[in-house]
């Protein structure tokens, strides 16, 4: 399931009544909670055939009510992982070119991305050289430790 579906999901759930939503398909099972103020987050992992893809999780929101889907490390490839708790940033600043794109070729220890966590910003580098292939964070977005950012394959 890609990220701008996962997203459509997010929106119908938000601007709607329902507080749930469970789907499952081929790729996994994504389930996503409209939360309170301070809901917990959630996981739930997927049991896929090895004829299925990924696994998928869903995360519901801990802030603002608002819905949110964490897609685990998807397709094949090697997952760049958020090394903290923080905030993921593309670029360095709001109006500065992202770091990589889908496609972009990196090396080992190219800046990827910017974490900040607690008024410091972080870059995070890439720890295998390759192409990558997903990016898996949205930017302003709050990540979790060991959370998939990117893929390279």
């Amino acid at each position: 399931m890609d990220l701008r579906k996962l997203k459509t999901l997010i929106d119908l759930v938000s601007e709607s009544n329902i507080s749930e939503l469970e789907i499952t398909e081929t790729e996994g099972k994504v389930r996503i909670v409209k939360g309170g103020v301070a809901a917990p987050v959630q996981y739930i992992q997927a049991v896929a055939t090895p004829a299925a893809g990924p696994a998928i999780a869903a995360a519901p929101a801990a802030a603002a009510g608002a819905p949110v889907a964490v897609p685990e490390a998807a397709s094949t490839g090697h997952a760049i992982k958020s090394p903290m708790v923080g905030t993921f940033y593309r670029s360095s600043s709001p109006g500065a070119p992202a770091f990589v794109e889908i496609g972009s070729q990196v090396k080992e220890g190219d800046t990827v991305c910017i974490i900040e966590a607690m008024k410091i910003l972080n870059e995070i580098e890439a720890d295998k050289s390759g192409t990558i292939t997903q990016i898996l964070g949205e930017n302003g977005q709050a990540v979790e430790y060991g959370q998939p950012l990117f893929i390279i394959e």
